[in-house]
């Protein structure tokens, strides 16, 4: 649930603002809010630092570094930011000597068809009045050029020539003359090979600085915090004599401002936020709801202040995405397994276990639902005579169907939270109607789609869900103005709804292509057959490579479709657009290893 938040106002002495400020970030629990823009030398310097901090953590993470044989590593400096400056000028120069070899590579390629030349003695040529130029033409028309002149055609190379016209006076050639480069051909190819030893040695300086990267991130977040502090203190307002501080504080909070305030002799006012306020948005769920947190994060879709939090709902149906979309026993325990490993390896450091949680739940109902659709690593290897737990898992028209009822179902849940936040306003019953027509869309998707016959009681769904559109959208049946309002929702979102419904469909399309590769390669192997060492090892390498592609595929298509099918589809049903920020409060973190020469105020 989204907790209920507080506006807090604190006012204390001018001389006292900087002392305030650390005092609530001890407390922990006030998300600042600046009352004006927040300036400052210290500020610019704590930038700075970030910024400079940002850049060698890019550096360290490009690909050119991370992969490739390891290096010892360099010793490291006492100073964080000599080390860091270190780090962004070998990548500047890395990448400066890139562009200059990629440049020297496409001269290279220009000049490569002339051969090598000697520009000093072309220069001693002109200076005794002998020119050459250089011409690139088709090779059907170097009889165009001038009489009077020596013309040597030094290579033809898919129909073009490239000619050297030797004259010892001006001549008028109706070609476009090619400038001679300022490096001879030779010169280009030794300047390209010192840069591509001087890439080599600068790769391997940076991967010598690879143990920093602890160093810089526990220094962009010490910084970070003391940013936050600075922007807190140097943010605040003031009157006269006096500073204030304005923020926003969870309501079960609220005494641990008053507490901490009347120990300091601070004035502070709770009031309830205004709706034009821009509120921080804190959710606090269960232990077992707060699993589908991380999710959230990896997204970064915050709700409103205003919106409702669907954590729960996200977590069932994306729950039951997941196993629809792997479909498959065997996918599902190898990702328990590298979950179990994963957890083994770095479950002691992490100190939020519910990626690990959230992953078992993903892959249990992987698990789950290959046992019920009797699908193992793309076959039903089951016993004669018996078969799935549940058939109709089977058949494909029986699960696009179940697809639609699915859609039908996550959306009007969607709806009826709406209604229920809405509730007592007559536009509750708007929503209503919206789940009504989307039952319709449900039995309409399914007849055009599958075939099944559309039962007569269907119809009510179109003729009630519209009814209650129109003259409940505005919650205001009485007015004509209100009704025209209702038709034009109608109207904009009718096709809308059926086509979200429609959409659920991807489950089944994406469920059965997961289950056809692994089908494929599972056939390509059995007809390699292990009838020798060499088919029997062609064959295990063919099963490898077409499940690893199942297994790594999977995960990015429930991101890509049961994702979407929660932040898009559902969410625009509920009206929820993510629009919030995260609660943040002003809190204490990891001294930084210098210490914050903030000690007088800005003007």
């Amino acid at each position: 649930m989204i907790v209920p938040m507080k506006k807090a106002g604190i006012i204390v002495e001018a001389k006292d603002a900087r002392k305030t400020v650390d005092q609530l970030a001890s407390l922990g629990v006030v998300h600042v809010e600046a009352s004006r823009a927040p300036v400052g030398k210290d500020i610019d310097a704590r930038k700075q630092d970030l910024e400079l901090l940002e850049g060698a953590l890019r550096a360290l993470d490009e690909d050119v570094f991370v992969k490739g044989e390891q290096v010892s590593a360099c010793k490291e400096p006492k100073d964080w930011k000599t080390g860091a400056l270190h780090i962004v000028d070998l990548a500047k120069r890395y990448e400066r000597c890139k562009e200059f070899s990629r440049n020297f590579s496409a001269k290279i390629s220009q000049w490569e068809p002339w051969g090598d030349f000697d520009l000093e003695r072309l220069e001693d040529f002109r200076k005794k009045g002998i020119i050459v130029r250089l011409y690139e033409v088709p090779a059907a028309e170097v009889k165009k050029f001038p009489k009077g002149a020596v013309l040597e055609v030094l290579k033809v190379e898919r129909g073009m020539a490239y000619c050297a016209l030797v004259s010892d006076k001006p001549l008028e050639v109706p070609f476009k003359e090619i400038e001679l480069p300022k490096m001879s051909l030779r010169a280009m190819k030794a300047r390209q090979e010192e840069d591509t030893l001087l890439m080599e040695q600068l790769v391997h300086d940076v991967r010598a600085c690879m143990g920093f990267k602890e160093t810089f991130l526990r220094q962009k977040q010490a910084i970070g915090k003391d940013l936050e502090f600075l922007n807190a203190w140097l943010g605040m307002g003031e009157r006269g004599s006096l500073s204030y501080l304005t923020g926003y504080v969870p309501f079960d909070k609220t005494q641990d401002l008053i507490s901490d305030g009347r120990k300091a002799s601070w004035a502070v006012f709770i009031t309830d936020p205004a709706p034009e306020d821009r509120v921080p948005t804190l959710i606090r769920n269960p232990r077992w709801i707060s699993v589908i947190a991380p999710l959230f994060k990896v997204i970064e879709v915050v709700p409103g202040y205003q919106e409702a939090d669907m954590s729960l709902w996200v977590l069932i149906f994306l729950s039951i995405f997941f196993g629809m979309l792997i479909g498959d026993a065997g996918y599902g325990v190898v990702f328990l397994a590298l979950t179990f490993w994963m957890q083994r390896k770095l479950g002691r450091k992490a100190k939020n276990k519910s990626p690990f949680i959230l992953s078992y739940i993903f892959s249990g109902c992987a698990v789950l639902w290959g046992i019920l659709s009797g699908t193992y690593f793309g076959q039903a290897w089951l016993p004669p005579g018996i078969g799935p737990l549940v058939p109709a898992l089977r058949d494909n028209t029986a699960l696009q169907s179940f697809c639609f009822f699915l859609g039908a179902l996550h959306l009007t849940i969607a709806h009826l939270w709406r209604a229920a936040l809405k509730w007592p306003s007559l536009s509750a019953l708007a929503d209503v109607g919206w789940s009504s027509i989307l039952w319709g869309a449900f039995f309409l998707a399914r007849t055009l789609i599958t075939g099944m016959e559309f039962p007569g009681f269907a119809k009510w769904f179109f003729i009630a869900g519209p009814f209650l559109v129109v003259l409940f959208s505005s919650g205001e049946p009485w007015k004509l103005k209100s009704l025209g309002s209702g038709a034009g929702n109608l109207l904009l979102n009718f096709v809308n709804s059926f086509t979200d419904v429609v959409s659920y469909i991807r489950l089944f399309a994406v469920g059965l292509a997961t289950v056809a590769v692994a089908d494929a390669f599972n056939s390509m192997a059995m007809g390699v057959g292990f009838s020798s060492m060499i088919s029997g090892a062609v064959s295990v390498l063919i099963l490898l490579l077409g499940h690893l592609l199942n297994i790594v595929l999977g995960p990015m298509a429930v991101l890509v479709h049961g994702v979407r099918l929660n932040v898009l589809e559902f969410s625009g049903q509920a009206d929820i657009k993510w629009s919030g920020f995260a609660y943040r409060p002003l809190a204490r973190g990891e001294e930084p290893d210098f210490h914050p020469a903030a000690e007088k105020r800005a003007a």
